[in-house]
């Protein structure tokens, strides 16, 4: 097992930014030219692209591109009753906390006369994007799916690599079903997101796209974003990570833990630990190295352990002035009075507080969402929320003793800016002869 133990203040400026950096995402122009490629052939060839791709990518010959219901059934008939049980369990945790974020509209008369709304609507149709690696992800289907529910959207829908056989994990089907999603496509990788935006002669276009991915899949996100006018996706994505901050009182087997079920998550994940502490770094080092050896995933775990860090800080108002800088996806406390270290912690995708909050209730069944911004853009980007699957808007309706009102200064700040159209556009309505014509109130 490799991972680096790392004595904060013996490092030199340039050595602290060098500790603080996250794996190369992959990019390349061969990358880049690979799924323009993949996008071009979609946008020319449609659904027979399609077929032909996921032939080419997935090992199937698929005879439709779409889900059907009865498929639907058949895979909630082949789970067994807990399994249904703890998917439902989940949707209700999620669905609980994401209903609390409805929005109200805003109406504000900011003068007399002059009304102001900030409304907010529902994105017409959005995409829902659901890997399919080594293991089904009913979680992420949660995750996408109930605040797209609850935002109402006119038309979700869900794609998903098949396996071999053309089928999607029943676990991810009993779990759209709940979230009320019935266009399903057995479809993956870059030519599904290219679908999603292009539109085909089976699959309508949709305004939004929303998952996680492979590096092809966050490459055609990109791209499609910048090449589809009106076409938008959730966040920029790279590999997971996580940052515990802890102290002597932290137990050292729980802080191992937190941090091996992110390095499990892929070989460029990447893992930190912050600690005032060398005792509980070195004990965190030995349950690591026990621990590591349960996984099944042992090999990409050691290798996400290579660019991971276990730090000691001078203290812990240190430890989170790293943090910050950092701007951790997920970010755990472990320390004596963890809730007073809030107030001064800010870049975090999601923060888990105290023994007993590990990362995985995050990932599953405490109700938040775990797509969250990685790789420091949690500086200035939200976890995803409800108010990602809407639009807000403004209106206003102003009377023409409002539009006088204010007048002298729209007036004063046209002639500075020297637009004459924008000054006429008012002086016009507040001259009786044209005020005398207008009906219009």
């Amino acid at each position: 097992m490799k991972i680096r133990t790392i004595n904060w203040a013996a490092l030199s400026p340039q050595e602290q930014i060098n500790a603080l950096a996250r794996p190369a995402i992959a990019e390349s122009e061969l990358l880049a030219t690979q799924v323009g490629n993949i996008l071009n052939t979609v946008r020319q060839k449609g659904d027979s692209a399609l077929f032909d791709l996921t032939e080419r990518f997935d090992g199937c010959d698929l005879k439709s591109l779409r889900v059907t219901n009865e498929q639907i059934a058949v895979a909630k008939a082949s789970l067994s009753q807990a399994r249904l049980d703890a998917i439902n369990a989940a949707y209700q945790q999620i669905k609980r906390f994401h209903q609390a974020q409805k929005p109200e509209d805003i109406t504000v008369e900011t003068s007399p006369g002059v009304v102001c709304t900030l409304k907010t609507e529902a994105i017409e149709s959005v995409g829902l994007y659901i890997p399919a690696g080594s293991a089904p992800l009913p979680s992420t289907v949660l995750m996408l799916g109930v605040p797209a529910q609850l935002a109402e959207c006119q038309r979700v829908v869900l794609v998903s690599p098949p396996d071999k056989s053309g089928n999607l994990a029943p676990e991810v089907l009993a779990a759209a079903d709940l979230c009320g999603i019935n266009e399903i496509y057995a479809i993956g990788g870059a030519q599904a997101c290219a679908a999603l935006a292009f539109g085909t002669e089976t699959i309508a276009a949709v305004n939004k796209i929303f998952g996680p991915g492979n590096k092809y899949v966050t490459e055609a996100k990109k791209q499609l974003a910048q090449q589809v006018p009106g076409f938008a996706i959730d966040m920029p994505a790279g590999p997971s990570e996580v940052l515990v901050i802890a102290d002597a009182n932290a137990n050292a087997s729980f802080v191992a833990a937190d941090l091996l079920s992110q390095a499990e998550h892929g070989p460029d994940s990447q893992v930190i630990l912050l600690s005032d502490s060398k005792s509980l770094i070195d004990a965190v080092y030995n349950e690591l190295a026990t621990q590591i050896t349960t996984l099944s995933r042992q090999v990409i775990a050691e290798q996400a352990l290579i660019q991971s860090r276990l730090i000691l800080t001078e203290d812990l108002s240190q430890a989170v002035t790293i943090s910050n800088s950092y701007g951790p996806e997920h970010l755990i406390v472990q320390t004596e009075n963890a809730q007073s270290l809030l107030q001064n912690l800010r870049n975090a995708g999601s923060i888990f507080v105290g023994a007993y909050t590990p990362e995985s209730a995050g990932d599953y069944a405490s109700g938040t969402n775990h797509v969250l911004p990685t790789y420091g853009y949690s500086k200035v980007i939200s976890s995803l929320s409800l108010a990602d699957f809407s639009r807000r808007y403004t209106v206003q309706h102003i009377t023409k003793q409002g539009l006088a009102n204010i007048a002298p200064c729209i007036i004063e700040l046209t002639d500075a800016e020297g637009l004459d159209g924008h000054k006429r556009a008012v002086t016009i309505r507040l001259s009786d002869e044209q005020g005398e014509n207008s009906r219009c109130q």
